[in-house]
């Protein structure tokens, strides 16, 4: 027997599994258990480092060095307070790490402000809905079909803190909001914060004209740089502090290439003195520390590095989705290039669903994962497939690789073959890029 009960509000199928796990874990002997977690982590680094070929924008492979801090001994040690005057002894050495996070990351990004204790970009967003409203107060943001994320929305951060959610009026050609549109909302609804940045950026947001808007209401403005934190550092991309934004959210781990963590930056004095007190004594009076000296060496890697990487993941992107619409693949927004970001999309209700499409192409060893975009819906599934550039890059793909690359998707979702003949070619093709590029 389990010590895990079974949860009747999970679907059948994934209970099943956890509870086969979890009830195999239960019988062994802890040696046994020991043995499948090692066979695991290297069954994991096998399939991301050697077989698959990795376009999901969500995810990234970390310089060595950054990952080895990770396992530094830091992230065991509580650092509650202050650097200068922290609550427990012996934190000399961690407590110059936290500024030195801070400052390369106000470096990077423009800012005079940098909140680096938060633990994923959800809580970021969660500390920045905080600093900005009051529970029951009106936000703004990006709906789903423009790629807007849940932390935004009722079920994630913005409705569990109690926040009046409306979602903004789109622009579908440009996959962003209606600026226009969201002026006349913004003056029935006076809201306190508007947010922009998706989950899917595949053209410039409209941040100044938001900033007007956000003005004429009494509003603040959040960009959720989730997804475009790179491009942002390697000023590939907008500016969004620069262009109006009141403060920015990511998460590190995506097109930073840095470790799971969140972070916050602003050049508002009043909001990040909010955000100080959000952290500590609030939310985040421990945290990882060994995070924060692994943010710090990715960060160092931007510094040298960051206009290069950026470009080329552009670059890369836009390749990939030349190549795979001629080779009749329904990639969005044709009308306007496709996309100026790392990302791009495809239109996925011909093969059942962004997901069921990601599932078919996993067969294949190609990785990515479903989006939505502003088309009529699928049934059961989302209607748009991401891929997205940051990992491939950093195993040094550029565009001349790109042909290659969209012949295997091609021949996994179109080609008469089953998927699972293509995946031996994607592993080779795959195990050509043994080399990390845009690390120190």
């Amino acid at each position: 027997m389990t010590a895990l009960m079974r949860r009747d509000w999970v679907a059948d199928p994934i209970e099943d599994y956890v509870q086969g796990i979890a009830a195999r874990t239960a019988r062994r002997e802890t040696a046994a258990t020991d043995a499948e977690i090692a066979a695991l982590i290297a069954e994991n680094r096998r399939i991301h480092e050697e077989d698959c070929v990795n376009l999901n924008p969500a995810t990234n492979v970390m310089n060595p060095r950054a990952e080895a801090a990770l396992a530094s001994g830091l992230g065991s040690r509580p650092s509650l307070g202050y650097p200068g005057d922290k609550y427990e002894m012996g934190l000399e050495a961690i407590e110059k790490v936290e500024v030195i996070a801070a400052e390369l990351a106000a470096e990077v990004f423009g800012a005079r402000f940098a909140e680096i204790r938060v633990a994923s970009g959800a809580m970021a967003n969660l500390y920045a809905f905080m600093a900005t409203t009051q529970p029951g107060d009106v936000i703004i943001a990006p709906p789903a079909s423009i790629g807007g994320h849940i932390t935004h929305h009722a079920p994630g951060a913005a409705g569990l803190y109690g926040l009046d959610i409306h979602p903004a009026p789109v622009d579908a050609a440009a996959y962003s909001v209606d600026v226009a549109k969201l002026r006349e909302q913004a003056l029935a609804l006076r809201p306190k914060l508007i947010t922009i940045g998706c989950s899917l950026n595949l053209f410039p947001h409209p941040i100044r004209e938001i900033r007007a808007i956000a003005d004429e209401v009494g509003a603040k403005v959040l960009f959720d740089a989730a997804h475009l934190s790179g491009p942002i550092a390697g000023r590939a991309w907008q500016q969004p502090l620069a262009e109006g934004a009141h403060l920015m959210t990511m998460s590190t781990y995506k097109s930073l290439g840095g470790p799971p963590s969140g972070l916050i930056v602003t050049n508002d004095a009043a909001l990040a003195k909010r955000l100080d007190a959000i952290a500590y004594p609030g939310l985040t009076a421990n945290f990882d520390a060994a995070k924060s000296a692994a943010l710090a060496l990715a960060l160092l890697d931007w510094k040298e590095h960051g206009s290069a990487y950026a470009a080329k993941m552009a670059a890369t992107a836009a390749a990939l989705a030349r190549h795979l619409a001629e080779r009749g693949l329904p990639v969005h927004a044709r009308e306007r290039g496709f996309t100026t970001s790392h990302q791009l999309a495809i239109e996925a209700e011909r093969f059942g669903g962004g997901q069921a499409a990601s599932k078919k192409l996993r067969r294949a060893n190609i990785l990515a994962c479903g989006i939505g975009l502003p088309l009529p819906e699928v049934e059961g599934d989302m209607n748009g497939l991401r891929f997205g550039t940051p990992e491939i890059v950093r195993w040094g793909m550029t565009e001349d690789d790109m042909p290659e690359l969209a012949a295997l998707i091609a021949r996994a979702l179109i080609g008469n073959e089953d998927e699972t003949s293509v995946a031996a070619d994607v592993t080779a093709f795959r195990q050509r890029f043994r080399k990390l590029h845009y690390v120190r």
